[in-house]
């Protein structure tokens, strides 16, 4: 693979000082981590990591034993049963006749654009409108480039069909979901890799909704308590976790197993497993410089924790507004925040890890804004592939159900 390094130094240059060095540090960190035989944990979020091609580059990170587990989002997962990112016609849904009531506010339909073979593939499990095709075909539209995985048709109607399918697999064999939709899916996609090679991918708890009813079948296949205990164990072995464009990062700052800036207190004293934050590395790549503020704030003060300590609202004291996973990563001495667009940190970042490791990348990641981003975005519509219902029922007939 031929690596744009001169890009990724423009990427890097475009960040303040104080970023460049939380890259650095993060990296370092990381770099340690796995020399050591330590564990690198990533939570993401959806939107720009699929947009960005981060969760293409983290699965990259997985194939190369650089990233050891995931959490993310029911949309991800939606996602990537897709393929990732689609191709799709947008067009009026009033010119197609459809009632505005059950439309998206922006009143467009979209449609997937796909090739005859791949219609005929899905022909094989579902009734396809064929009138509505041509009616889609024949309508003024413009073609983008997104995650459409989820709304687009018959992509979007596809991925919910087959949820419902890999549900009964998930109550048979006592699966998560992720882990049967991942049989099926490409190995360039984060639950694709997770499944071949046995490395963890969940959706945290926070992030069920978002996938419609992909994400209710996540919800449904194994229970909140096992979900939980899962994501704990992962990060329980977790030396370093980086927090990728996610809103709410729950199990990792406020879960029911953690103890450290947790509520794990009462889980240890009914005896259940429990883990700690303490003496772990936590690095968010986020674009809210509150978050960075808020930790200086403590790291300058212990503000946030005497206001913790003194029953004080935290954003009454801080006087910035504080979102729910700040406290703890501000609290937490490992914490690293790099503010920065995920589009130009991840790649710099697997960029400068990957080289220290001697690991080469067979995929690299680009802002999107960039040639070189619209162009990684193209292959990726282009090589990544949905999720292969007939891999998931092949799997399914070797699969012993449980006792």
């Amino acid at each position: 693979m031929n690596v744009n390094e001169q890009l990724l130094q423009t990427f890097y240059q475009s960040l303040d000082h104080r970023s460049r060095a939380a890259l650095d540090e993060a990296a370092e960190k990381i770099i340690a981590a796995k020399l050591r035989g330590g564990k690198i944990v990533v939570a993401t979020g959806s939107g720009p990591n699929l947009h960005e091609g981060v969760t293409t580059l983290i699965a990259e990170l997985m194939d190369k034993g650089i990233v050891d587990g995931v959490t993310t989002s029911s949309a991800v997962i939606t996602h990537e049963m897709a393929g990732a990112l689609d191709r799709v016609k947008m067009c009026s849904a009033a010119d197609l006749n459809f009632d505005p009531k059950y439309m998206p506010r922006s009143g467009v339909f979209e449609f997937t654009q796909m090739t005859e073979e791949a219609l005929a593939a899905i022909r094989k499990e579902m009734v396809l409108d064929d009138d509505l095709l041509k009616r889609g075909e024949e309508a003024r539209g413009r073609l983008v480039i997104k995650a459409a995985g989820n709304m687009a048709y018959p992509m979007g109607l596809r991925s919910e069909n087959l949820a419902a399918e890999i549900l009964v697999f998930c109550k048979t064999f006592g699966l998560p979901f992720e882990t049967v939709a991942g049989w099926g899916a490409d190995r360039r996609t984060m639950t694709g890799v997770g499944a071949s090679k046995d490395i963890p991918v969940f959706v945290s708890v926070p992030q069920l909704v978002g996938g419609g009813h992909v994400g209710m079948a996540i919800g449904d296949s194994i229970s909140l308590f096992e979900r939980s205990g899962r994501i704990a164990a992962m990060l329980t072995e977790a030396d370093v976790i980086i927090e990728s464009a996610v809103a709410l990062t729950q199990e990792i700052h406020d879960g029911p197993f953690e103890c450290y800036t947790g509520h794990g207190i009462w889980s240890w004293w009914k005896g259940y497993p429990t883990f700690s934050l303490k003496d772990k590395t936590i690095v968010r790549i986020d674009l809210d410089e509150n978050l960075r503020r808020a930790r200086d704030l403590e790291t300058g003060s212990s503000l946030i924790q005497e206001a913790i300590d003194k029953g004080l609202p935290k954003t009454k004291i801080s006087k910035i507004p504080f979102r729910m996973e700040m406290s703890a990563f501000a609290r937490h001495e490992g914490s690293i925040p790099v503010i920065g667009d995920i589009g130009e940190v991840w790649p710099v970042l697997a960029w400068k890890v990957s080289r220290a490791l001697g690991v080469e990348l067979g995929f690299m990641s680009y802002a999107q804004h960039t040639p070189e981003g619209q162009a990684m975005r193209e292959w990726i519509v282009d090589e990544i592939r949905p999720v292969d219902r007939d891999k998931i029922l092949a799997r399914a007939r070797e699969h012993e159900v449980r006792p």
